[in-house]
This record gives C-alpha cells, sequence and structure tokens, in this order.
C-alpha cells in the first residue's frame, strides 16, 4: 500500500527507531509508548490483521524472541502481547514491557502514554537492537 505509514517505515520513507530485522519482520520502539522499551512488530509485507498473516506461526514466534531481547535489556517482570487491531491498517503486535510499581497495575493502559526524549529513544533501540543482533 502506498499510503501505508508502516509500509513506509520498513521502505525507510519514514524515520523509525528501528530494534529488529529479519527478511520477514520488522521491529521498532512506538512514538507514543505506555512504557519504555514499548515497540511494534510487523510483517514488512503488508498485511492487515494480525491473524492474516501466514505462516501465523512464525509471526508470533518472533514476536517472542524480540519481547525476551526486550524483556532482558530493560530488565522487566514481563512484556505484554497487545493486539488492537485498529489504527494502522497494518499488522502489528505490541510488545510492552511490565515494570513493578509502574502505571500500569492491571496491565497496559493506552491512555498512560510515556513522554521519552529522542536521545533516550535512540539509546533504548540501539540497545535493543544489540540484543538481538545476530553475535
Amino acid at each position: 500500500m502506498n499510503d501505508c505509514v508502516f509500509c513506509k517505515i520498513v521502505k525507510g520513507e519514514l524515520p523509525s527507531y528501528k530494534i529488529y530485522e529479519d527478511n520477514d519482520f520488522f521491529g521498532f520502539l512506538d512514538i507514543n509508548p505506555l512504557n519504555e522499551g514499548h515497540a511494534m512488530l510487523i510483517p514488512k509485507k503488508h498485511v492487515e490483521w494480525v491473524d492474516d498473516y501466514e505462516p501465523y506461526c512464525k509471526y508470533w514466534e518472533t514476536a517472542r524472541k524480540v519481547a525476551r531481547g526486550i524483556k532482558k535489556v530493560m530488565k522487566s517482570i514481563l512484556v505484554s502481547y497487545v493486539v488492537y487491531g485498529l489504527g494502522v491498517p497494518h499488522a502489528h503486535i505490541h510488545l510492552i514491557p511490565k515494570y513493578k510499581n509502574d502505571e500500569h497495575p492491571l496491565g497496559p493502559d493506552p491512555n498512560k502514554v510515556k513522554k521519552i526524549s529522542s536521545e533516550n529513544m535512540k539509546k533504548i533501540a540501539d540497545r535493543i537492537r544489540k540484543e538481538l543482533s545476530p553475535q
């Protein structure tokens, strides 16, 4: 799709804080994060819904790999997998770290967005990308 924001991010036409990339998927930090390290994992090919991506299991296996990297780097308790299915018409899985005593005691609250400086976003992305890069 020519007007898809996420397709433009994959093509490098729009900037992002990239944390992961392979032949099929692209991961980047959410610009409206609910916690530090909040990322999105999208397929490189345009698919509107997560459950339309094939092979479905490969998408979720990759999400788990990226989530484990985020958890290790960010030292979070866990990483929530959230699929709202709305907003941008391109499949995306939110990977949201959960921290002890954060503002999300009952799960991710989309109304509690954090302001994180561009400099800190870059540092976070660099650390996660390094963790997820093949050694």
